[in-house]
């Protein structure tokens, strides 16, 4: 009977180690590896039309194929969700993100930092924009009115001006004329409110001021009433790739001037610089505060 009951003890016993065994690998295998990837992908989030996106990533992947020896291709994405699905998935390693997108990829990929910004993205803004003749004058003004957002993902487009209308006591699910609307990019947006097909809208400050410089909204008909506060947006965020291709990826980004103007002026700026997760957190505050992210 002693004898029975060893055996019995020493199998649970090594039963015990084999489920133990398979935890910690099971555990390990759910950490990122760092890898050193044969074909760098870049993406951007959709947030103006497909053309101006693929010309400027276009431009971009030459360029840093040019600077970092390696083989770039870049990737179009339908949407910005896709965009965060295929930085998760590693599809892409280098990805130009607004801020909560960056915020949302970054948590799903240990490891992954931003790394570049404009000078501009530092202190970023939204702005919000009516018809001439609708007499919204102030953020209180637009409830009872029609209201498009931009893409429900975006930043300026969406996450900082729900931010500025709940401080403006503005409920967007119960105070405007029906449901908000979610026109998918900032140039749509625009269109939509010089159209009438909305009262009022909010978009990226950098895409209405080039819309107006570029006479591609009619300024005649559609006006800035209320501009927010600055906050950080746009960034390069690479994925979970070895110290030196991220080293030369960053030296790549940094280093763009007056022989990159057709890149940079694309992207509305003169340059890149260096930026840092932290910068971030406060994004994701309000992202939190308002349950987009958990």
């Amino acid at each position: 009977m002693k004898k029975w009951l060893t055996i019995i003890i020493v199998a649970v016993f090594m039963l015990s180690l084999a489920a133990c065994s398979q935890k910690n690998d099971s555990s390990s295998d759910t950490k990122k590896e760092v890898v050193t990837p044969k074909v760098l992908k870049i993406g951007a989030i959709p947030d103006q039309s497909a053309a101006d996106i693929t010309r400027s990533m276009t431009d971009v992947a030459k360029y840093l194929a040019d600077k970092t020896g390696m083989k770039v291709e870049f990737v179009p994405s339908v949407d910005y969700a896709a965009l965060v699905t295929a930085f998760q998935r590693g599809d892409i390693q280098l990805a130009w993100f607004g801020g909560l997108t960056g915020v949302q990829a970054r948590s799903l990929v240990p490891g992954s930092e931003a790394i570049a910004q404009r000078p501009r993205d530092a202190e970023f803004h939204s702005v919000f924009i009516t018809q001439k003749d609708s007499g919204i004058q102030k953020l209180e003004d637009l409830k009872g009115k029609s209201f498009t957002f931009g893409s429900e993902s975006s930043t300026s487009g969406h996450l900082m001006p729900r931010y500025y209308l709940m401080q403006a006591g503005i409920d967007a699910n119960k105070d405007f004329d029906g449901k908000p609307n979610f026109s998918g990019s900032h140039d749509t947006t625009y269109k939509l409110v010089e159209s009438g097909a909305f009262k009022a809208g909010a978009l990226n400050e950098a895409v209405w001021q080039a819309a107006v410089k570029n006479g591609k909204v009619d300024t005649s008909k559609v006006k800035v009433f209320y501009t927010t506060p600055p906050f950080f947006d746009y960034n390069w965020t690479i994925n979970n790739v070895d110290k030196a291709t991220k080293k030369k990826v960053i030296d790549a980004l940094l280093n763009m001037g007056s022989g990159q103007k057709k890149i940079l002026d694309l992207f509305q700026t003169d340059k890149f610089v260096k930026t840092n997760n932290e910068n971030y957190k406060p994004i994701e505050k309000v992202a939190k505060e308002l349950k987009i992210i958990q």
